[in-house]
């Protein structure tokens, strides 16, 4: 869940690498890696005890660390402490409660049936250890992105190189002191840095690399992946669309459409980029937004302490760039020295103008008019797959036709965003929003290997 789609760097920073063992000169990758692997040998990670124990003491992190965390998430992205545990801390920890709980399910070996031509022999499958994982995290979510996948691993067995996000250097700090504290560290290690420490990072052999950000780097990724013909999961994004149908309760919608867009600051990977509707709903959906803006972050969101502020100022300016576009309905303040973008909306934007070009990662959502479903059906299809599709409608047709007409990472009616808090559904991208899934049992089986065992006797 995120990244700017603009950012066509690997990320960038002064910080060094460390892999948590209290040495004075950083660990290097190649080291960290090779230190792992031998652990990974060893057979340590492979028990149950071993996986629900280091899941227990990430859990402890999270309720004993949230102050911790949550200062330093608003320190990086001025999340308010009830966003920060919302969002990221509890998040993570529900995602832990729900592993411990299926954990030893998961793990039992699955009979498959045999072909009569060979009698008395059984088969099974189990799932493997990959071996030594890599997890790459963005700047937007920078604890939950890094620690979701990473239960993951420690669920699947496997050892973990855990990349935050230097971005936000205050929850990197802060995930790279806790880390090696709380778990196994010769089984988990945290490198911290930029531009060389991902680089040695991604020129190692891993079992399986999972990044989250955007495509430009998730290409380079996926290249030097190659080389070691090291699988990966790349969780990316997109301009995820939410078309309103005619005769909608558009008070409703709205408040669903702000709440989904404008957290974080609008700075969430599956938050709606644009709205498709007809013009009668376009005009009255203006209001309705602008209402429902008001009612979340009253009438000056700068001074509301549940709004959060852009990362940095290069993503600023690149945001404020975008504001020309349409019409402002409601917003379009600014301030550059404190990182502040109003939440905006913008009216009879068309589709060729600079908003419309680009993930917009940020407090702005276009209003696009169509004409109705068909329209909309065929603006959607034009574009690259997004991460997530929205829709407002109650029509049964119009859900069905939205469901096996278009192609998207995941499929919402009536509330955005909130799809990726099951742990029974697969969080992942299509297309150009990534390959690959996880959360719950799919995260498992994404760091795991499924095995395949025949047992026929001798006798």
């Amino acid at each position: 869940m995120a990244h700017p789609v603009s950012d066509t760097r690997t990320p960038q920073a002064t910080a060094s690498g460390t892999a948590g063992r209290g040495q004075d000169a950083p660990e290097q990758p190649a080291a960290v890696v090779a230190r792992l692997r031998a652990t990974f040998r060893t057979g340590r990670t492979r028990p149950l005890e071993w996986r629900t124990g280091q899941l227990r003491q990430l859990r402890a992190l999270l309720t004993e660390h949230g102050e911790d965390l949550a200062a330093a998430l608003h320190e990086d992205l001025g999340k308010s402490r009830k966003e920060a545990f919302r969002t990221e801390v509890d998040f993570t920890v529900r995602e832990i409660d729900h592993t411990l709980e299926h954990l030893e399910e998961w793990l039992r070996p699955e009979p498959a049936p045999v072909p009569d031509f060979l009698g008395g022999a059984t088969a099974w499958t189990v799932h493997d250890p990959l071996g030594v994982v890599l997890v790459i995290a963005p700047w937007n979510y920078p604890a939950q992105l890094l620690l979701a996948p990473v239960v993951a691993a420690l669920a699947a067995g496997d050892c973990v190189v855990a990349k935050p996000s230097e971005l936000a250097p205050a929850t990197s700090a802060v995930l790279a002191r806790l880390l090696p504290a709380y778990l196994d560290a010769e089984a988990v290690a945290v490198v911290e840095g930029g531009v060389p420490e991902t680089t040695a990072l991604l020129e190692q052999r891993f079992d399986h690399i999972f990044y989250t950000g955007n495509g430009t780097v998730g290409r380079i990724v996926m290249a030097a992946a190659a080389r070691h013909l090291t699988p990966v999961t790349l969780e990316l994004g997109g301009k995820s669309p939410a078309f309103v149908d005619r005769g909608t309760d558009v008070a409703q919608v709205a408040a669903r459409l702000a709440a989904g867009k404008f957290l974080n600051a609008g700075q969430t990977c599956v938050a709606p980029d644009y709205v498709l509707t007809d013009p009668e709903t376009a005009r009255a959906l203006e209001s309705a937004l602008a209402d429902a803006v008001t009612a979340l972050h009253g009438p000056d969101p700068a001074a509301s302490p549940e709004y959060g502020r852009i990362v940095n100022e290069r993503h600023f300016d690149r945001l404020v760039g975008l504001l020309g576009s349409g019409r402002t309905v409601v917003g379009g303040g600014h301030d550059r020295e404190t990182r502040y973008i109003a939440p905006t909306v913008l009216a009879g934007v068309a589709a060729d103008e600079p908003v419309m070009q680009e993930e917009i990662f940020g407090p702005i959502l276009p209003i696009v008019e169509v004409d109705g479903l068909d329209e909309a059906i065929a603006f959607v299809n034009d574009r690259e797959k997004p991460l997530a599709l929205y829709a407002f409608t109650e029509d049964e047709d119009a859900r069905r036709r939205l469901s096996e007409e278009t192609s998207s990472g995941g499929l919402a009616f009536g509330l955005p965003v909130a799809h990726l808090t099951v742990p029974d559904l697969p969080f992942g991208g299509v297309g150009e929003s990534g390959m690959g899934s996880y959360h719950g049992r799919y995260g498992f089986e994404t760091f795991s290997h499924r095995k395949a065992v025949l047992d026929k006797p001798l006798d």
